[in-house]
């Protein structure tokens, strides 16, 4: 959180998801009144729509609806047929629900290094694979997609590719959206998504009339019927008014996706003269959404002091590769595991960007970065 700067000048948060929903408020109003009408509140007709528009959105057969991201990425492990003993692949540079999800479907994660995108490195990957592997996680991290052909090319048919595309939600890759490139793919629609909801949830997509039979039954305890419980599942259904906002927020997901670009687009021209910082760059092939504006700078931490203090929300996305977290000590990998990831962790800064962030509020946060860098 971002310090109050002085003299009442108004802060500038990381996101701002009060312009979002002023949008879409009538909108969502009245689609919570039919779930209440209905009383139809876990899964159920709201729920039902939705999953069709997002699959007919990203180009799939099918969406399933789920509580969460990160059981969107176990729940497709599991129903792709992940078991304990096997390996799945995954980046080092990623958010831990990746490498926890991994964990939870009885796996062991398997982690590789990013390139100079932060996306997975396919060279990384080739040193990886072994005879235990069974899936890779490519994560298309901060908004665009990782190289699919690369990372298809070289795992074959006999590994499975499930994506991570939690922060891609429209994201484009030779002429293919987001969630369509594996067997399966899991998002999540936290609020501070591209395409996020009012409370925690997920849904995972998929091509294959069989996975998707699979997760159906996994997200609802083992059954898509009452009391039929054909396979051990869990708890992981989509809520209706979570599903009303999502809808609702769908329909305007490419124009808000478009102010993002623009957006990034005036970063970049404002921070052209900054030779002490690294811009993102958007990897060939990729259109990219602009989740979140990742640049690189010296002195991170004091940087993102100084912005705090002048009220505004900068972040680090992450501080810290997973294999450097406490609590996955358990992995046996020290520093220098990763070298990419590694030092990148060390200087990535998180800049404001978010549907309707302004001119002026973006000549305000590379100003301010700017004489933090003095």
């Amino acid at each position: 959180m971002s310090a109050q700067p002085a003299g009442g000048i108004a802060p500038i948060p990381l996101v701002d998801l009060g312009i979002q929903h002023r949008e879409v408020e009538a909108e969502v109003r009245t689609g919570f009144d039919r779930v209440f009408a209905a009383t139809s509140f876990v899964l159920g007709p709201e729920a039902e729509r939705f999953e069709a528009q997002f699959a007919d959105y990203c180009g799939v057969r099918h969406c399933v609806g789920v509580g969460n991201g990160t059981d969107a990425i176990e729940l497709a492990l599991l129903a792709i047929g992940v078991s304990a003993g096997e390996e799945v692949v995954l980046p080092a540079n990623t958010f831990v629900a990746t490498a926890e999800a991994v964990l939870r479907a009885g796996a062991r994660p398997v982690l590789v290094d990013c390139d100079d995108h932060y996306l997975m490195d396919p060279e990384s990957v080739a040193d990886r694979i072994g005879p235990r592997t069974r899936a890779i996680v490519p994560v298309h991290l901060y908004g665009q997609i990782a190289p699919m052909k690369a990372l298809a090319e070289l795992v074959g048919e006999d590994v499975a590719v499930v994506e991570d595309a939690a922060q891609s939600q429209g994201a484009v890759q030779d002429g293919r959206l987001a969630g369509s490139f594996g067997a399966a793919a899991a998002t999540s629609f936290y609020p501070g998504k591209n395409l996020g909801a009012y409370g925690d949830a997920g849904a995972v997509l998929t091509d294959s009339d069989q996975l998707a039979d699979a997760l159906r039954a996994l997200r609802n305890h083992g059954g898509v019927r009452r009391y039929e419980h054909g396979r051990f599942g869990v708890n992981s259904r989509l809520d209706g008014l979570q599903a009303v906002v999502l809808s609702a927020k769908l329909e305007r997901l490419d124009a808000w996706n478009g102010q993002r670009r623009a957006a990034a687009a005036r970063y970049d021209e404002l921070l052209s003269g900054l030779e002490q910082v690294v811009r993102p760059a958007t990897a060939p092939g990729n259109e990219h959404v602009w989740h979140l504006y990742v640049v690189r700078v010296p002195d991170r931490d004091k940087v993102l002091d100084a912005l705090h203090a002048a009220g505004i929300g900068a972040g680090i996305h992450y501080p810290a590769p997973v294999h450097l977290l406490p609590g996955w000590r358990f992995l046996g990998l020290g520093p220098n595991s990763f070298p990419r990831a590694e030092a990148y962790a060390a200087e990535i800064l998180s800049l404001p960007i978010f549907p309707g962030i302004t001119s002026d509020q973006q000549e305000r946060v590379a100003s301010t970065l700017a004489a933090a860098l003095r």
